[in-house]
């Protein structure tokens, strides 16, 4: 029944402890790519994941490419608040990535152009903010799929 969570070359350690907490708590997946904007061994990374970090399911990838060639036939859905698909109308099911940018830009612009059939957005509600945090997204969007699937 897992789900798969994958970051992109996330930039905050906090937000990527936060998402390992998450993976954890919803059997899920984590595949991280990099590079990332911290070292894998920093304090606030393990804070925010407390002492559940090493009991998580992870995988780390060298590369986007190296991410695509190792799972690139599979079933996902990226994120982007460029958008205009609603996570809502996602066909969930068993074993989904679920893939997400890195926080200051997003996804590379050639995903979303490439992948504009499989993208998708959390609606915002106002116009002062551009996106929800990267951790939110993700619950968001993980316990939206946990509800389709069980």
């Amino acid at each position: 029944m897992p789900l798969n969570i994958v970051l992109i070359e996330p930039e905050i350690p906090t937000n990527t402890g936060n998402i390992g907490r998450l993976s954890l708590a919803t059997s899920s997946h984590l595949h991280l790519v990099k590079p990332f904007g911290f070292e894998i061994d920093d304090s606030r990374l393990k804070r925010a994941g407390l002492d559940y970090w090493k009991h998580l399911s992870l995988t780390i990838y060298d590369s986007i490419d190296h991410f695509f060639s190792v799972h690139g036939d599979k079933q996902m859905a990226f994120f982007s608040s460029h958008a205009s698909q609603s996570y809502l109308s996602i066909d969930y099911q068993d074993e989904l990535f679920f893939i997400f940018g890195k926080e200051s830009v997003g996804l590379p612009k050639q995903l979303v152009s490439e992948e504009k059939d499989r993208l998708y957005k959390i609606p915002l509600h106002s116009e002062h903010i551009r996106s929800l945090n990267l951790a939110n997204a993700v619950a968001v969007v993980l316990y939206e799929g946990l509800r389709n699937i069980l």
